[in-house]
């Protein structure tokens, strides 16, 4: 079976349901003939909502340093097949395979949340990832507008905010974005995997084109907000060769900074993306799992801080030569500027402004 076959799920990178590792027993389609398959729910996308408690997550991560998160949505309609998030929906009960990216939770009251964190005396400002998990504009931000509100609480209170996506929905929000970068309280990285249409379909069915997302960095730029690009995840003979294409594109739209992460594949996403690679890409599919696991010591999934996302071996080393050459030949001497911290306004300054 391939993407042309009546069979392939349109529309969604996952074409089956993992098994969930918390749960005890699973769902199965029972054939006359006694054979148990997969069982596969309906693709339609579900909303459901999830009355959270807190928002603002701690980080402390040897690959990241330490920042803040916050996720408006769990689950991602997108449906990007290596997306590391996907482990995270069994938590909740479902799988990492369609189940996360057909039953999106919602935080419908994420705004009111992020307000009562920034008005806690112990809040000490610092930078918040929108969103480290899953993308605060996928599609349902359209009409929930959650990740909209979100900046307006803290361009309200001053507090720096970082954001990552790969829809060009973000310019919706150029106003707020705008009035942030005024104070120097916004960068905004965008993801950026592949420019080959055809391969973007396959990985990331539900996203923004390749040709939309060179334009956000464009836009973005113009109204001098600063542009990372995330070229992630690097997957070994797949979009590796693509790399010094996707930096000079950026590059000549104004993108500041650039960096990438290798492809791991921990826990049922692996099942889930090798299923997909050997139907969409059958000769090459054993090439591309053992250049994956000789990045990650020969596994496809790596959980060891300070090599998961960078790699190691001869694949990893050659894709790490492969960008800083392409940066130094059309990055140099790029860079933004650390954001501010320096002028958050905390509830009681708000109010002595009053007078």
């Amino acid at each position: 079976m391939n993407s042309s076959d009546d069979n392939y799920i349109k529309g969604r990178g996952a074409q089956l349901n993992t098994k969930n590792s918390f749960l005890k027993k699973e769902y199965v389609a029972q054939h006359i003939e006694g054979l148990d398959e997969a069982w596969i729910p309906h693709a339609k996308t579900q909303y459901l909502t999830e009355n959270a408690k807190t928002l603002v997550n701690k980080v402390d991560s040897a690959d990241l340093g330490f920042v803040y998160s916050m996720n408006p949505y769990q689950g991602c309609e997108h449906g990007c097949l290596y997306c590391y998030a996907r482990t995270t929906h069994e938590y909740y009960g479902y799988s990492a395979g369609l189940d996360f990216e057909t039953k999106i939770l919602v935080k419908k009251n994420a705004a009111q949340l992020l307000r009562a964190t920034f008005e806690k005396p112990s809040w000490k400002p610092g930078t918040i990832l929108l969103s480290g998990n899953t993308d605060c504009y996928q599609p349902i931000e359209r009409k929930l507008q959650i990740t909209r509100n979100l900046l307006e609480v803290c361009l309200e209170y001053r507090n720096p905010v970082s954001i990552i996506t790969k829809n060009s929905l973000i310019l919706r929000d150029l106003d707020v974005l705008q009035e942030l970068q005024k104070m120097n309280l916004v960068v905004v990285s965008v993801s950026i995997t592949s420019l080959d249409e055809k391969l973007r379909l396959l990985l990331e069915p539900r996203t923004t084109t390749s040709a939309q997302r060179l334009k956000t960095v464009e836009l973005l730029t113009q109204k001098n907000i600063p542009v990372n690009v995330m070229i992630a995840p690097v997957i070994p003979s797949l979009n590796s060769q693509e790399i010094p294409t996707i930096i000079k594109a950026v590059a000549e739209r104004g993108a500041t900074s650039a960096h990438y992460t290798i492809v791991r594949l921990n826990g049922e996403i692996a099942t889930v993306f090798e299923d997909w690679v050997h139907k969409n890409f059958p000769d090459r599919a054993a090439k591309i799992l053992h250049q994956i696991a000789d990045c990650h010591g020969g596994q496809l999934g790596d959980t060891r801080p300070g090599l998961r996302m960078s790699g190691e071996g001869n694949t990893a080393k050659a894709i790490k030569d492969l960008f800083q050459v392409s940066v130094k030949k059309h990055l140099a001497g790029r860079q933004h500027k650390k954001l501010s911290t320096d002028l958050f306004i905390p509830k009681a300054g708000r109010q002595l402004g009053l007078f």
